[in-house]
């Protein structure tokens, strides 16, 4: 059943690596939430939101009765003069949890190295060409720790079109993180995706999206951000994507991988208790109850 392979993500509470996000909510808020819902499981949040150290990271997340999915990491793939493997090292030490029989995933984004998602700089073919080889570079040392590296085109990296995503697919051996929503904001259709590269695609965010805030991301007559805060991001099931189908043809295909609720939220204060973020994860958990198989 697909209810035992949702997970949640702090980004969903507005919890976000970029300076001048939004709120930070604290883990212990957050984390209790995720519980309350009926998650099963977390992914990580940026650098700072769970304890650095795997083993008190662990025991934070069973204290809630959550497992470990894995986590988001931003590292700078493309540049031929930058190693990214100390960064992964330092990331994946966070990941490696002693007696942990969980597979864990290490989410990869090619990022600019610059502040926020809103610009990206042009990729040349120097930059290609070592990015393609970063990935499977990384991909081989989370290997060697137990991990498994995807590569989740994203809005404002270096990955983020159809194009791209087919060089990646073309050019390296790393498999995909299918964000719904990032995939769609960047013209790509997440469904048209999922049914034909299925063998590619090993860790699922799912969001879904007001069709027309995203053509005016596209188009460049919304920033990124001040899309998310307009409310381009919708619970699942309001939105413009087919997730019924996208999961449909996913479980057809065998994924038998993580659904992680992953829904770019800004908030500019402490909700309240029983209120903020966890209405709208509460209407994507509802939805997904009646997703089957």
């Amino acid at each position: 059943m697909i209810k035992d392979r949702v997970a949640g993500a702090p980004i969903s509470w507005g919890v976000c690596e970029v300076p001048g996000w939004g709120h930070q909510m604290a883990p212990g808020r957050v984390l209790a939430e995720m519980r309350d819902l009926g998650l099963a499981a977390t992914e990580f949040g940026p650098d700072g939101f769970l304890p650095a150290r795997a083993a008190e990271r662990a025991a934070l997340l069973a204290e809630h009765g959550l497992r470990p999915v894995g986590g988001f990491a931003p590292l700078v793939l493309h540049d031929p003069g930058r190693d990214p493997l100390p960064a992964a090292r330092r990331i994946l030490s966070g990941f490696v949890m002693e007696r942990s029989n969980y597979a864990l995933t290490l989410v990869l984004a090619a990022v600019h190295g610059l502040e926020g998602y809103d610009e990206r700089p042009p990729l040349d073919a120097a930059g290609w060409c070592a990015l393609l080889t970063n990935l499977d570079r990384v991909a081989g040392l989370a290997a060697e720790s137990g991990v498994r590296a995807v590569l989740h085109p994203h809005i404002g990296t270096m990955i983020e079109s159809s194009a791209e995503v087919e060089r990646v697919l073309d050019g390296s051996v790393i498999p995909l993180c299918l964000d719904t929503g990032h995939l769609l904001i960047a013209g790509v259709d997440p469904g048209e995706l999922a049914a034909r590269a299925a063998d590619r695609i090993a860790h699922v965010h799912l969001k879904d999206v007001d069709a027309a805030l995203a053509d005016d991301v596209r188009r460049g007559r919304t920033p990124y951000t001040d899309a998310v805060r307009t409310g381009v991001y919708r619970p699942l099931g309001t939105g413009d994507i087919d997730i019924r189908g996208i999961i449909g043809s996913l479980e057809d295909a065998g994924y038998d991988g993580w659904y992680v609720l992953e829904q770019d939220t800004v908030i500019d204060h402490e909700p309240a208790p029983g209120a903020g973020p966890r209405t709208d994860v509460r209407a994507c958990v509802d939805f997904l109850a009646g997703c089957t198989p």
